[in-house]
C-alpha cells in the first residue's frame, strides 16, 4: 500500500505511468494527483498537464506506405530474374530488328504477379483504428468548481469525471463514489457479466484487472447506476493504450506458405543461374570464342523462363481463395489469404471459454432443497425440459406440486426483473442472464412471469446492491383463499442463510438448528465445487406491508427454501470437436478471464483437461519468468483470470516451444494475442471490431467446432498446394533439361522460345493445376498429426519426386527430339521438330495431371466425379494446344508449325508414356509396401 505521506515520491512525470492506483484509497489518489473531488483541477493545472501528457487518445505507429508495399513485390527474387530475362530478350530482339514479343509477355507476367502480391498485402491494419472508436466523444467533468462537458480527448490526470448509465468510459480512473454502479468490462477482461463497482476497496498490487472493483477503464461501458471518478491515466498509459502498444509491438511473421514459397524461389533461381552460367561458359569453352554468345544467351533465356513457374503465384492465390469459399460454407471467414493454408499446420488451439466453448447462456443445472436434489434437463433459454428428483435408487420426473419446489420456482419468477421472450420460434432474454436462467427454469414447469405478475402483483422491492448481495420483493398472493403478502429473497446463500430462522421441509416450517446450517453450507460448497453459480432462496409471510423506506427491516426471520445452481453450459457439439482435435494431434487449451474453478469444470467436461491437469491463474502466471512459463505451458490446459499481457505471454511461450498456435478471442484484451498467434481467430457474433481487425479468421457462429472444420480445410489446401507444385515443377525441370540438351547434342537452335515456355507455364500447367486445387479431402486427413509447419517445401519426398519425374520427362522428350530432328531434316519445313517437342511436352503434362491426383491409387481406381474440373481442364488445355498448331493466327504468333496426323500421333504416343510411367511407379510402390 502507498500512504499519503509517501505521495511526494510521485512527480508529475510519473503520474500517468503509475499502475497501482487500485492499491490506494480515494483520498490518497486525490492527494497524489493534487486535485479536489468538489472543485476539480484549476485551469492552470489543466493547461500544464495537457502540455505534459498530451491528448487523451491512442497514438499510431506509421506502417508501410503504399509505395513501399508495391516496391516490395518487385524485389521478389523470381520476379527480379524474370525482369532481367525480359531486358536481355528485348535487347536481342531489337538487335535482330524483331518486335520484342517475348519481353512484352514476360513483363506482363511480372506486372500481373506484382499487382497480385500487392493486393494481398495492401489491406491496412485497422486494429488501432477500431480501438480509437472505443472512446466516448463527450464527458462531464468539474473544473474550477464548475460542471462542464468537454471532448474526451481533453481529459488529463486529476480531472474529476462523472459517469451515468449508457456512458462509454473514455479513460482510466479511481472511483471516489458510486451508487449501484455496474460496468460491462467484457471487451477488456473477458468477463461476461457486468461488474459492480466498490469505491471503498483497497486492493493488493497483484489484483487481476477483473477484480479491480475500485477502478474504471477506458473502452468499458456503464450499464447501471452512476459514479464519480478521478482520472488517473490517459491515452497510451491506460489499459486500452497498453493493449494498443502491444498490438503495434507484435511483429507479423511470414506464414509457413510464404516461407516455403520464398525457399522455393531461392532454390529455383539459384539453380537457374547455375545452369545459365554452365551453358554460357561451357559453350564459350567448346567454341573457343565469343562468336556464339548470342545463341548461348538465347538458350539461357529460355532455360531461365522455363525454371520460373510464372503461373504458380496465381494458382496459389486462386487455391487459397477457393479454400476461403469452402470455409465460409462452414461458418469461418478468412481475412488474410495465407491463413487458409496456415490453419492446416496448427498444433495448439487456445480458446476462450464464454461463447466459444460454452453457449454464453446461464442455464440452471440443479435445484436443492434441504432434503431433495433436482436435476434440470434442457438447453439454452428454451423453457423446455424436466426437473428430475435424484435419489439413491431412482430418477423420477417431478412436477411443481412439491411444496418447497413450488415456492422456489415462484420466487424465481417473482423475485426477477428480466423478461423471457420468444421471437421467430427462438427464446431470448431481456435483462440479466442469471435472472433469465431462473425464468427459463420456472418455464419448464409452466410458470411464466407475465401470468404470475398479473396474479401476484409486486407491492414493494428492495433492489440488489453490492453491499447487500441480495434482492427481495414483496408480493400479494391472489391464489390463496386469504390473500396475503409474501416476501421472496434471492442472493448470496451465506448472507441469506444468516437471515433465516427456519427451513421449509415438505410443507412445514422447521426450526433451523446450527447443524442444519452446516448441512446447507456444505450443499452450497458442493455445488460451487462443480463450477456452478449458486443462488440461495428464502421467503417470509407478512401480515402487513412494511412502511415505505423500511422494507429492509422485514428481511429477517426468513424461511430457507433452497439453492439453485446454474452454469454457462458447454456447446453440445464442442465435445466431439475436442475429440477430433486430439485425434488430429492438436492440443486444445482454455484461456479465459473467468474464475479458475468454473473454467476447470468446463474444461474437464469437454475433455480439454483431465482431473489432474495443471491450471494457472493470472496471479500465479504473473510470478513466473518467461523461461519458467515456457517450461510449464506444455502441461497446462486451463488458464483463468488472465489479463491481456498474460495471453500474449502464453502464446509467445507456446511458440517458443515450437508450437503452431491458433488463438481465439472476442474482446479488446485479446487483440495482442490474436495478432501474435500464428492464426488469430475472432468471434463474429460477440467479437469487438478491435479483435476482428487483429485476426486472420472470424468465426461467423462463434463456435469452437468451426475451428476444427476450418483446420480440416486448411490441411486439404496444403495437400493440394503440394500436389500442384510437384506437378508444375516436375514439368519445369523436364523443360530445362530438354532445352539444355539441345545445344549439347548439336541440334540446330533452341527447341522452345520464351513465349512458348510462358504458354506452357501459364496455360498448359496453370489450368490443370487450378483443377488439382479442387481435389477433395483425403479420408484420414484428420486422423494424423499436423505436419511440421517449418518443414521444407521439398519435404516428405516431394523434392525427389520432382527431380525423378523431371528426368523421366526429359529423357522421353529428348528421345523424341532427336528422332524428330533427324526425321524433319531435308524436308521443306525442317523446323517442325521444335513444334513436335513443344507439343509432346504440353500433352505429356495432361497425363501427368491425371496421374498426380494420388500417390498410391491408380487413376482407373479413382472416381472421376470427385474432381470433374480436372477432366474439363485436361480437355480444354488439349484443345487449346491443338489450336496453336492448326489455327493460323495463333500458329504465326507462337511460331509453331503445321504437323501431319502421323507426327501428331507420334507426339501423343510419347506423351502417353509419361502417364504410364507414373502409374507403374504406383504399382511398384504398392508391391513393395505389401512385401514389407
Amino acid at each position: 500500500m502507498v500512504s499519503p505521506e509517501s505521495s511526494s515520491m510521485f512527480s508529475d512525470s510519473t503520474l500517468a505511468p503509475f499502475k497501482t492506483w487500485h492499491t490506494l484509497s480515494a483520498d490518497q489518489t486525490l492527494q497524489i494527483l493534487d486535485t479536489d473531488s468538489e472543485t476539480g483541477l484549476t485551469s492552470e493545472q489543466v493547461i500544464g498537464r495537457q502540455q505534459q501528457y498530451g491528448l487523451n487518445e491512442l497514438k499510431e505507429v506509421p506502417g508501410r506506405s503504399t509505395l513501399e508495399i508495391l516496391w516490395d513485390q518487385f524485389t521478389n527474387i523470381m520476379l527480379v530474374m524474370l525482369i532481367a530475362v525480359a531486358i536481355v530478350s528485348a535487347v536481342i530482339d531489337f538487335r535482330k530488328g524483331n518486335f520484342p514479343k517475348d519481353a512484352v509477355a514476360i513483363f506482363s507476367i511480372v506486372i500481373l504477379n506484382g499487382m497480385l502480391g500487392y493486393f494481398q498485402e495492401s489491406r491496412a491494419e485497422q486494429a488501432l483504428a477500431a480501438l480509437k472508436r472505443m472512446s466516448s466523444p463527450r464527458v462531464r467533468v468539474v473544473r474550477d468548481g464548475k460542471m462542464q462537458e468537454l471532448a474526451a480527448k481533453e481529459l488529463v490526470p486529476g480531472d474529476i469525471m462523472f459517469l451515468e448509465a449508457g456512458v462509454q468510459i473514455p479513460t482510466d480512473g479511481r472511483l471516489v463514489e458510486a451508487q449501484n454502479l455496474q460496468v460491462r468490462e467484457a471487451a477488456l477482461t473477458g468477463e461476461a457479466e457486468a461488474v459492480i463497482k466498490k469505491p471503498s476497496m483497497e486492493l493488493t498490487e497483484d489484483a487481476p484487472l477483473g477484480d479491480r472493483l475500485n477502478m474504471v477503464f477506458m473502452g468499458t461501458e456503464v450499464i447501471q447506476g452512476r459514479g464519480q471518478v478521478i482520472v488517473t491515466n490517459t491515452g497510451m498509459t491506460t489499459e486500452l493504450g497498453r493493449i494498443a502498444e502491444m498490438i503495434q509491438g507484435v511483429e507479423t511473421e511470414p506464414t509457413p506458405l510464404q516461407q516455403r514459397m520464398t525457399q522455393l524461389g531461392n532454390v529455383l533461381v539459384s539453380g537457374s543461374l547455375a545452369l545459365v552460367a554452365l551453358i554460357v561458359v561451357g559453350g564459350v569453352i567448346k567454341t573457343g570464342s565469343f562468336h556464339s554468345l548470342e545463341d548461348l544467351l538465347e538458350v539461357s533465356l529460355s532455360m531461365a523462363v522455363a525454371v520460373v513457374p510464372e503461373g504458380l503465384p496465381a494458382v496459389v492465390t486462386v487455391t487459397l481463395a477457393i479454400g476461403t469459399q469452402r470455409m465460409v460454407k462452414r461458418h469461418a471467414l478468412i481475412r488474410k489469404l495465407p491463413a487458409v493454408e496456415t490453419l492446416g499446420s496448427v498444433t495448439t488451439i487456445c480458446s476462450d471459454k464464454t461463447g466459444t466453448l460454452t453457449q454464453n447462456k446461464m442455464v440452471v443445472q440443479s435445484v436443492q432443497t434441504f432434503d431433495q436434489v433436482f436435476q434440470v434437463t434442457g438447453e439454452g433459454y428454451d423453457p423446455v425440459g424436466e426437473l428430475q428428483l435424484i435419489t439413491s435408487e431412482q430418477n423420477n420426473t417431478i412436477s411443481s406440486d412439491s411444496e418447497v419446489l413450488e415456492r422456489i420456482l415462484t420466487a424465481c419468477v417473482l423475485c426477477n426483473d428480466a423478461q423471457l421472450q420468444q421471437d421467430d420460434n427462438k427464446w431470448h432474454i431481456l435483462g440479466d442472464p442469471t435472472e433469465g436462467a431462473l425464468l427459463s427454469l420456472a418455464g419448464k414447469v409452466g410458470l411464466f412471469r407475465d401470468i404470475h405478475n398479473h396474479k401476484n402483483p409486486r407491492l414493494a422491492e428492495i433492489p440488489f446492491s453490492s453491499e447487500r448481495k441480495r434482492m427481495s420483493v414483496i408480493c400479494q398472493l391472489q391464489d390463496h383463499e386469504n390473500p396475503e403478502c409474501v416476501m421472496f429473497t434471492k442472493g448470496s446463500p451465506e448472507l441469506i442463510l444468516a437471515q433465516c430462522t427456519s427451513v421449509l421441509v415438505g410443507n412445514q416450517n422447521v426450526l433451523l438448528a446450527e447443524a442444519d446450517r452446516q448441512i446447507i453450507l456444505e450443499q452450497n460448497n458442493a455445488m460451487a465445487g462443480k463450477g456452478l453459480r449458486v443462488l440461495g432462496f428464502a421467503t417470509r409471510p407478512l401480515t402487513i406491508l412494511p412502511p415505505e423506506g423500511e422494507e429492509e427491516s422485514a428481511e429477517q426471520e426468513l424461511v430457507w427454501l433452497g439453492l439453485v445452481g446454474m452454469l454457462d453450459a458447454p456447446r453440445p457439439e464442442v465435445r466431439e470437436a475436442v475429440k477430433l482435435c486430439r485425434e488430429a494431434g492438436i492440443r486444445p487449451v482454455m484461456i479465459t478471464g473467468d474464475h479458475q474453478l468454473t473454467a476447470k469444470v468446463i474444461a474437464q467436461d469437454l475433455g480439454i483437461a483431465e482431473l489432474d491437469s495443471l491450471s494457472l491463474t493470472g496471479q500465479e502466471l504473473q510470478k513466473l519468468t518467461q523461461t519458467e512459463l515456457e517450461q510449464k505451458v506444455e502441461d497446462v490446459s486451463v488458464y483463468a483470470r488472465v489479463s491481456p499481457e498474460h495471453k500474449l505471454r502464453i502464446v509467445q511461450a507456446l511458440q517458443k516451444n515450437g508450437e503452431f498456435v491458433a488463438m481465439t478471442g472476442d474482446g479488446v484484451n485479446d487483440a495482442p494475442a490474436l495478432k501474435q498467434a500464428d492464426i488469430g481467430i475472432a468471434m463474429g457474433i460477440t467479437g469487438t471490431d478491435v479483435s476482428k481487425e487483429a485476426s486472420d479468421m472470424i468465426l461467423l457462429d462463434d463456435n469452437f467446432a468451426t475451428i476444427v472444420a476450418a483446420t480440416e480445410e486448411g490441411r486439404v489446401v496444403y495437400s493440394n498446394i503440394r500436389r500442384f507444385i510437384k506437378y508444375i515443377l516436375g514439368s519445369n525441370i523436364g523443360e530445362v533439361l530438354v532445352i539444355a540438351a539441345s545445344p549439347i547434342l548439336g541440334l540446330g537452335g533452341v527447341p522452345l522460345t520464351p513465349l512458348q515456355i510462358l504458354w506452357m507455364n501459364l496455360v498448359t500447367d496453370g489450368l490443370p493445376a487450378l483443377a488439382l486445387a479442387m481435389e477433395p479431402a483425403e479420408p484420414a486427413v484428420m486422423q494424423r498429426p499436423p505436419y511440421n509447419p517449418r518443414e521444407s517445401i521439398f519435404a516428405r519426398g516431394l523434392g525427389l519426386y520432382m527431380v525423378r519425374i523431371g528426368i523421366v520427362f526429359a529423357i522421353l522428350t529428348i528421345v523424341l527430339m532427336v528422332w524428330a530432328y533427324n526425321y524433319t531434316q531435308g524436308t521443306p519445313n525442317p523446323e517442325r521438330w521444335k513444334t513436335m517437342v513443344f507439343t509432346t511436352l504440353c500433352l505429356a503434362q495432361m497425363g501427368h495431371a491425371l496421374a498426380v491426383r494420388s500417390d498410391t491409387q491408380l487413376t482407373i481406381q479413382m472416381n472421376p466425379k470427385t474432381n470433374p474440373y480436372l477432366w474439363g481442364a485436361v480437355a480444354l488445355t488439349t484443345v487449346l494446344q491443338l489450336l496453336l498448331i492448326y489455327f493460323p493466327p495463333l500458329r504465326n504468333f507462337f511460331g509453331t508449325h503445321f504437323l501431319s496426323f502421323t507426327e501428331l500421333s507420334i507426339c501423343l504416343g510419347f506423351s502417353a508414356l509419361m502417364f504410364i510411367w507414373i502409374e507403374m511407379e504406383k504399382v511398384v510402390y504398392k508391391w513393395f509396401i505389401n512385401r514389407r
